[in-house]
């Protein structure tokens, strides 16, 4: 099976066990994420929530998450063999809250890397996550492809909970990278 057909399985893996599990499916998207598309999906989402009565606080909070996965996912998601940038998104709610499940193709070699930050993030109460930040935001480090490292962070400080993650090996060189993000009421 080829890494195309894999990103393809795991989208409608993720969907159907999602979809068995009971919860309802508010948004989905399956393929290639340009620059315009990130907003418009985060706009898309946000009208979705407030037709379903959604308090504004948890709505912003979803908007924020939205928009820093889908932001991760345009600067450091790899592309494929057919030079595809891959991605997928889901959107669900149950009785615990709203699940994020964003996914994209990455390099295995970044795979340690990707854990250790967010096991980091994971281990933290939520007002250390704040300071590690604050922290972070004042340090002026910039990487390589233009990010000050908050992306994971601000995610983690917006949901106020812990992030699930799983990697999905395509081949010797890249990976599946499923992370899911749960935004539950807490604090509103």
């Amino acid at each position: 099976m080829s890494s195309v057909d894999n990103f393809r399985s795991s989208y409608e893996e993720c969907l159907s066990n999602r979809k068995q599990s009971g919860e309802s499916v508010l948004f989905s998207h399956f393929g290639e994420l340009e620059d315009e598309q990130v907003n418009t999906i985060s706009v898309d989402v946000e009208t979705k929530m407030l037709d379903l009565g959604v308090k504004k606080g948890l709505v912003k909070r979803m908007f924020n998450i939205l928009v820093e996965a889908l932001q991760n996912i345009r600067l450091h998601g790899e592309r494929d063999e057919t030079n595809y940038q891959r991605t997928y998104l889901i959107i669900t709610q149950s009785p615990n809250g709203f699940h994020i499940i964003t996914a994209n193709i990455i390099l295995n070699d970044n795979i340690p890397k990707i854990k250790n930050r967010i096991d980091t993030l994971n281990s933290m109460e939520e007002a250390d996550v704040k300071e590690y930040y604050m922290k972070t935001l004042t340090n002026g480090e910039i990487s390589q492809k233009g990010g000050a490292g908050l992306g994971f962070i601000t995610i983690s400080m917006k949901s106020k909970n812990k992030m699930n993650y799983r990697f999905v090996s395509l081949n010797d060189s890249h990976s599946i990278f499923e992370m899911e993000a749960l935004l539950t009421p807490k604090g509103e």
